[in-house]
């Protein structure tokens, strides 16, 4: 008899520690860390990839903060799949939340017994059939009533990971099966020497597999707040577009909580499976130098970088040469507005870095300098006292909102494409080297009409230049005034 799973995939973290790569408004899942394909690409692909004689696979639901909701659209269907369902999260609430909204999704319009696969969108499995014979024994537990989660045989003693310790056997002759006799959050050094030499002990993956209405159960019985919360938020949601929206006021109110807090470390029914399938968290510059390819001295090398008498170190370039010279252990990344260079031992101490742009109101650890919006995106090239300067990338079909400024006027340029632009009751189509002036006040409009990605330069002058200076009269994308 064939199976069903139900991927679910939560893409809502932030992703700190791999700053200056990763941002609050890009965080890591979207990035491109490993292979060409996004961390979140390949994660549903790994997902989809499951079916089989014995298996099917439904479209993924996904779920994840509404600040990234068009990227990650985009994203899923540069694979050609369309999800089952994409919620939004208006602000974290960790996974037992985020979980519990893809619980009811599929409880309530499939089946209690609608078998999730819930994966974290930002981890790496170099060993896909692996990961696909421990999915189909969690399958097997779960039918059985079991919530199972998947251990990771512990090959360091790291401190950065919860433990899971092996109880009686529920394997049907594999021995990778398990009850779980406990779960103990990120230990000191010693005792997680300790778990290493014992053997009986793994890391907590952070996957899980169980049925809808059994996760429901056990939320309910452990927190009932959550699940109140939760529910409330769902019955009140709202869809636009190809989001749904749970209910801002209810989601709010519920409780921030993880799911190993909130329902595993409480259930009597908790099992784990252990599996080697390569697996990594990619949760730090040392992690990502540990699961990437290196040269002879040991290091990983990216975009264009010269190396020289260095060893064991994690280098990448984005957008300009970068020469490393007579250093060892160390992560060099550069951006275009940001350099990260620190011993690899320090890794965990990027976010001081953030906390640091945080506190200063800076704009480094939120976003790039290229920013995506749901028609294209724009770039900054200059800015000084009253003016700046933009590239600007809308694709073939798309078109921004129709607003004004209160503060500021603008002049486009075109340099490749065409562009439809609208002037209050008035349209005009500009070329190649063709411009036009929006003066303050103006209602205006730019649309890509062709076929090719519309490129221009965008000069704003006028007492204010921040980006929330939009009055917006319509939108594609439902998108409110800033």
């Amino acid at each position: 008899m064939k199976v069903t799973i139900h991927p679910v995939i939560l893409s809502g973290g932030s992703g700190s520690r791999l700053w200056p790569l990763s941002r609050a408004k890009y965080p890591k899942q979207l990035l491109s860390l490993i292979e060409q394909k996004t961390m979140l690409q390949a994660t549903i692909e790994r997902a989809m990839n499951l079916a089989d004689a014995q298996t099917l696979v439904s479209e993924p639901v996904l779920v994840c903060n509404q600040e990234h909701r068009f990227i990650v659209r985009e994203q899923v269907l540069a694979l050609n799949q369309s999800p089952a369902a994409l919620y939004l999260e208006p602000s974290g609430r960790n996974t037992a939340p985020a979980i519990a909204l893809a619980a009811l999704h599929l409880a309530r319009t499939q089946s209690p017994d609608a078998l999730m696969l819930v994966l974290a969108a930002d981890h790496s499995i170099e060993n896909s059939d692996a990961f696909a014979g421990a999915v189909h024994e969690a399958a097997r537990l779960a039918q059985a009533g079991y919530l199972v989660t998947f251990g990771i045989p512990a090959s360091s003693p790291e401190t950065g990971y919860g433990y899971i310790k092996a109880g009686e056997s529920l394997s049907d002759g594999s021995g990778v099966s398990h009850t779980v006799a406990q779960f103990v959050e990120k230990p000191d050094v010693a005792t997680a020497k300790q778990y290493l030499d014992r053997g009986d002990y793994s890391w907590n993956s952070g996957m899980f597999l169980f049925t809808a209405g059994r996760f429901l159960e056990e939320l309910q019985e452990h927190r009932p707040d959550i699940y109140g919360a939760v529910v409330q938020a769902w019955d009140n949601r709202s869809e636009d577009l190809d989001f749904i929206r749970p209910s801002t006021e209810d989601f709010l109110a519920c409780p921030s909580e993880s799911i190993d807090y909130a329902v595993m470390q409480k259930t009597t029914r908790a099992a784990v499976v252990a599996v080697d399938m390569g697996w990594s968290d990619v949760g730090s510059w040392d992690s990502l130098w540990n699961i990437s390819t290196k040269d002879a001295d040991g290091n990983a090398v990216k975009g264009d970088v010269f190396v020289s008498d260095t060893r064991n170190s994690y280098l990448r370039s984005e957008s300009r040469q970068v020469s490393v010279i007579g250093l060892d252990d160390v992560i060099v990344v550069e951006t275009p507005d940001a350099v990260l260079v620190m011993h690899k031992d320090k890794a965990q101490d990027v976010k001081k870095a953030v906390e640091h742009f945080a506190r200063n109101d800076r704009k480094e650890h939120m976003e790039h300098l290229r920013v995506y919006r749901p028609w294209g995106w724009y770039e900054g090239i200059d800015a000084g006292e009253r003016f700046q300067v933009k590239r600007i990338m809308v694709k073939p079909g798309e078109k921004l909102s129709l607003q004004m400024h209160h503060h500021r006027a603008e002049h486009w340029i075109v340099v490749s494409g065409t562009a439809k632009v609208t002037l209050d009751d008035k349209e005009i189509l500009l070329g190649e080297n063709q411009s036009t002036y929006i003066s303050l006040g103006q209602t205006h409009r730019l649309e890509n009409p062709g076929k090719i990605p519309l490129h221009l330069i965008e000069v704003q002058s006028g007492s204010y230049l921040g980006e929330d200076d939009i009055v917006r009269f319509q939108d594609t994308y439902g998108r409110s005034s800033s």
